[in-house]
């Protein structure tokens, strides 16, 4: 896409750029004439549960454009409306003539995505060309994850990437906040697991504890939800356990060497799942998403020391157990019972298929794009799955042949699955699933979604965040939004040229394919190696 970037911007001059939109709706219909928005347009609406998307509209036409709106009746150009109908989720209608525009929907939910929609057209002129726009999500699940186990970046930052998310109707947001190198979550019944837990870093291990408090995380999930956005959690186990364990020994699954020392939860004791039950339901309370992602991934990298445990022999043989991971399995479906005792479905990673957890009450998420059988697996075993496959949607690998830091991937295909290349190039999250995925897999009504993941094992900035996030969270909006009948690489390249301005006006340092070298890539820390599990 560089090449066709460098085109596109040479011969832009000659194009007659239309309005655009990120993602590109379902279909557009231009009419003839265009709405002229001037300061003191009116904004209406037909339920008082729409005020807060009159608010909404209002702050961000103010902030985007300059232009101020007013709720004065008598003087509305701008309607807002919720009317009958089941139409998909978040579809919505957006009409502009020279008499006003009009947004219409089932749902708030549309309707919020009509105000996106608005928004993106007003940002490009006060002049808006007539159109009508009917539209709705090609997936449910649009989802984008950040680990700040890694690296810690604060409220901020994390409300930044929300208002990021709501403009490319991104609806759920994954996020990672235990792992081996930090704890992020404060637990009131077990204060250590941040105080203790959450200090270091991947690159740090005695840099000052950082963590969210309760309060921090109802404000940051109580911001998504006016933005649509579901929160997800995810506490990892029985694997990824390290900090956790640094806090609370007791609840360790051992060691067996020093690579991944006290990497697993010990799964022999009742206490143990005492322990986890009482985060759990700590995390229930904070997060109203109704589900709970549970990791269950690489447990194989700490499984080991459970061989020398007295106890975890003990339970293996009476359970009849031949290996241990048979008895990951068992850990996994107890756990999972505890949060569905508390009214919330579990997800995974795509591991944890093996554990047989209820189709109805699970959703997997598949990573291993070496590894398609573990996708047909949870497919045959009737599991709702997100595709989040490191090759393309994996945010921390490499963008381009000149990248120094970040992962990367040797191989240029696994038996079927086609990678396009070893980078994770913006036209190929853009083309994600269809240049990736079989036919029948895409015909799939399992499928529930698709995300993008950033590990931050290699991003330790907040430059570098969006160096890697950008443009190709864009990408991603099409990719989880637009049909394939829709996409387009040439047209979205021709719309990342005015999106990029807006990077610019936000003080977002992004990787710009038009021109490499206008932002030299921010190396954080030393590269690491190539991926080859």
């Amino acid at each position: 896409m560089k090449k066709l970037f460098a085109l596109i911007l040479l011969t832009a001059p000659f194009f007659g750029f239309s309005q655009s939109i990120i993602p590109q709706p379902a279909s557009m219909t231009p009419t003839e004439g265009h709405f002229i928005l001037k300061n003191g347009t009116g904004v209406a609406y037909n339920s008082k549960t729409l005020l807060p998307m009159y608010s909404y509209l209002q702050s961000s036409l103010s902030k985007g454009t300059g232009k101020k709106v007013t709720n004065k009746k008598g003087n509305a150009h701008i309607t807002l409306r919720l009317v009958k109908g089941d139409p998909a989720a978040g579809s919505y209608s957006l009409t502009v003539n020279p008499r006003g525009i009009d947004i219409a929907a089932s749902g708030k939910e549309g309707v919020f995505n009509g105000i996106q929609s608005l928004l993106q057209l007003a940002e490009q002129s006060d002049t808006i060309p007539s159109i009508t726009i009917n539209d709705a999500p090609r997936y449910q699940w649009r989802g984008f994850m950040l680990d700040e186990s890694r690296h810690f970046f604060g409220k901020a930052k994390v409300k930044m990437l929300l208002d990021w998310m709501a403009r490319y109707k991104l609806n759920h947001f994954h996020w990672h906040l235990t792992d081996s190198h930090g704890w992020r979550l404060q637990i009131k019944k077990y204060p250590k697991l941040a105080s203790i837990g959450g200090k270091g870093n991947f690159t740090d291990s005695t840099a000052e504890a950082k963590y969210y408090t309760q309060a921090d995380i109802k404000e940051i999930v109580a911001y998504a939800k006016a933005r649509f956005i579901t929160v997800v959690p995810e506490i990892d186990m029985p694997g990824h356990a390290t900090a956790a364990n640094r806090a609370y020994p007791q609840f360790s699954g051992g060691s067996d060497g020093a690579s991944y020392a006290n990497f697993t939860f010990d799964p022999s004791q009742e206490k143990t799942y005492a322990y986890l039950g009482n985060i759990l339901r700590e995390t229930n309370s904070l997060f109203p998403a109704k589900m709970i992602h549970l990791g269950g991934d690489e447990v194989f990298l700490g499984i080991q020391a459970w061989w020398k445990k007295p106890l975890v022999l003990s339970l293996m043989k009476k359970k009849g157990y031949k290996n241990p991971t048979e008895l990951e399995h068992y850990f996994f479906r107890r756990m999972g019972d505890t949060v569905f005792k508390l009214g919330n479905k579990v997800l995974c990673w795509d591991e944890a298929v093996e554990a047989d957890l209820p189709p109805s009450k699970t959703i997997v998420f598949w990573w291993r794009q070496n590894k398609p059988k573990s996708l047909q697996m949870a497919l045959d075993k009737k599991y709702q799955v997100v595709l989040c496959p490191r090759m393309p949607m994996y945010l921390d690998f490499v963008q381009d042949s000149t990248h120094i830091s970040g992962r990367r991937w040797d191989d240029s295909e696994v038996e079927g699955y086609h990678l396009l290349s070893k980078y994770n190039r913006v036209e190929n999250v853009y083309n994600f699933p269809d240049a990736f995925m079989n036919e029948e897999q895409l015909k799939s009504t399992a499928i529930l979604g698709v995300q993008a993941n950033i590990w931050t094992e290699t991003v330790g900035s907040h430059k570098r965040l969006d160096y890697m996030l950008f443009p190709r969270m864009a990408a991603l909006a099409e990719a989880g939004w637009t049909i394939k009948a829709n996409k387009n690489t040439d047209a979205f390249a021709k719309k990342m040229l005015g999106e990029l301005k807006r990077y610019d006006k936000a003080g977002i340092y992004y990787y710009d394919a038009f021109n490499p070298t206008a932002h030299p890539e921010p190396v954080d820390f030393a590269p690491k190696e190539k991926v080859k599990d």
